[in-house]
């Protein structure tokens, strides 16, 4: 409820401020391109901390690899853009605005022309309630204020530089997790009822699924900025609709964090003849998958695996090649145009009717917690959630984004968004290219089309991973093609957003 008021009272005070000359405005006024880079620490020090991922909430004892907020600062002597890659399971709305809120009031760089978003690791220290798992309230008062830092220290970053952009192919991790049942088959959710035609990870060898229930993404998006003197890599922000690989125990950054330093390694970052130099961070978006995973459950199930920690690092390494070999044919650019777009949706919650919340209520009170006092019953779990939906307000607020980099164009949604949405994206943008950062912004679940609604499984399950409307994702992408149509038309005549 503070950091709500906080927000508020932020919002209303923007006003009068956002005209003050600042060091944004001086950096906008200097012309020409320029990037800057910063990866911020904002790991926890104080153990054990709360880890959220599972249903039942765990801990972590110490630092396994570190959390980042990695920063990429881009401006084409106009107008900024910051693209913040946050390793986070899931990362609120609040701490989002408190990290925008302080950068803008430091920097003048307006607030919708930062897109910060969380890789979804499932192995970082939670940042806000899920399932049975909440947050250490004092470690999360550290995130928003040292994310700023980031990105301030990017802006400051900031040299003339060049940049380019690139699309590798690896189809070696991603694979549909939902899979049908066959027919005849069923299985029974956690609100007892046994309708689902679809079921998630339903295991190797499972005779009672038959094909998977959609496609994939093979993208290796490659956004990359070096500087124009010595030509050294600056920055690299990539994305790859992978959900997560996991195997190193928390706190960790997963693959996600294990690209970083692959993809400097390849592109030689580290050379001693810029020690002096602000180091390269590489950077690795999670793209559109809220439906996929690293795992072929059509395989035979004998045939051997890599150990979780193991296949961390192949993930890790065949994207690093990937963005790497993306890299080598990128046509560099001096002149840069930058552009963006940002609405807030009103979107409607679902919740459970009146009997389905007595039914909730009802299963809470008699089915028993395990002895660590939390539940492993899936009835019980959804039961709370539904109790703890019934909260919520009836609308939310839904931040989407649309940005324009010369001829690609990036959007930003605040879900673990199906891959069929951010393929329909690819397909219609008006620009060469495109790609899509899910998880940013905010966090409001999963975001299923209409048609997966309709079959069911574990993304769609009413829960604080699951809540908005089964129309969302048609609502989403409507206002996104109007943006990506807005972007284009300003890009052709050369005129752009104030």
């Amino acid at each position: 409820m503070k950091r709500a008021l906080i927000t508020a009272i932020f919002a209303l005070s923007g006003f009068a401020l956002a005209a003050t000359p600042n060091q944004g405005s001086k950096q906008e006024a200097a012309g020409g391109f320029r990037a800057g880079a910063f990866a911020q620490d904002i790991s926890p020090t104080k153990f054990p901390v709360p880890v959220n991922g599972n249903m039942k909430g765990g801990f972590a004892d110490g630092v396994h690899d570190p959390m980042h907020a990695r920063c990429l600062a881009l401006n084409d002597g106009r107008r900024s853009l910051v693209f913040v890659v946050v390793d986070a399971c899931l990362l609120p709305r609040e701490i989002v605005e408190e990290a925008k809120e302080i950068a803008w009031r430091e920097t003048g760089v307006p607030k919708t022309q930062m897109l910060i978003s969380a890789t979804h690791t499932h192995s970082a220290a939670a940042l806000t309630p899920a399932f049975q798992s909440d947050p250490d309230p004092e470690y999360v008062k550290t995130v928003g204020p040292a994310i700023a830092r980031g990105m301030i220290q990017a802006l400051k970053n900031l040299e003339p530089a060049e940049l380019g952009w690139a699309f590798g192919s690896d189809p070696a991790h991603v694979f549909n997790r939902r899979w049908r049942m066959k027919d005849g088959e069923t299985y029974e959710n956690p609100f007892g009822l046994t309708r689902d035609r679809v079921r998630m990870n339903p295991g190797m060898g499972n005779l009672k699924v038959s094909v998977p229930s959609g496609p994939v993404d093979q993208d290796v998006a490659v956004l990359a900025v070096r500087s124009a003197g010595d030509k050294r890599p600056l920055g690299l922000l990539a994305n790859y609709s992978l959900h997560y690989a996991s195997g190193n125990p928390a706190i960790s950054a997963d693959y996600f964090g294990a690209f970083a330093a692959e993809i400097g390694m390849r592109l030689q970052a580290g050379d001693a003849r810029y020690k002096d130099k602000p180091s390269f961070v590489g950077i690795m978006s999670n793209g559109t998958s809220g439906n996929i995973n690293g795992v072929n459950f059509g395989a035979i199930a004998s045939l051997p695996r890599p150990s979780p920690a193991e296949n961390l690092q192949v993930v890790a390494r065949t994207l690093a090649d990937t963005a790497a070999a993306a890299y080598e044919g990128i046509k560099w650019q001096s002149v840069v145009t930058l552009d963006s777009e940002e609405v807030d949706l009103s979107l409607a919650v679902r919740k459970g009717s009146a009997e389905e919340l007595a039914q909730a209520r009802e299963w809470m009170n008699s089915i028993p917690k395990d002895k660590d006092g939390q539940w492993s019953n899936m009835k019980a779990i959804y039961a709370r959630e539904t109790v703890k939906l019934a909260d919520y307000p009836d609308q939310v607020p839904v931040k989407i984004q649309m940005h324009r980099v010369n001829d690609l164009s990036i959007g930003a949604i605040p879900c673990e968004v199906f891959v069929e949405i951010g393929l329909h994206l690819k397909a219609v943008s008006p620009f060469a290219r495109h790609f899509t950062v899910s998880l940013a912004n905010g966090y409001n679940g999963y975001l299923p089309t209409p048609e997966h609604h309709a079959w069911g499984g574990y993304e769609t399950w009413r829960a604080r991973s699951s809540y908005l409307e089964t129309q969302a994702s048609p609502k989403i992408v409507e206002r996104m093609e109007k943006m990506l149509s807005n972007l284009h038309s300003r890009s052709k005549q050369g005129t752009f957003e104030k």
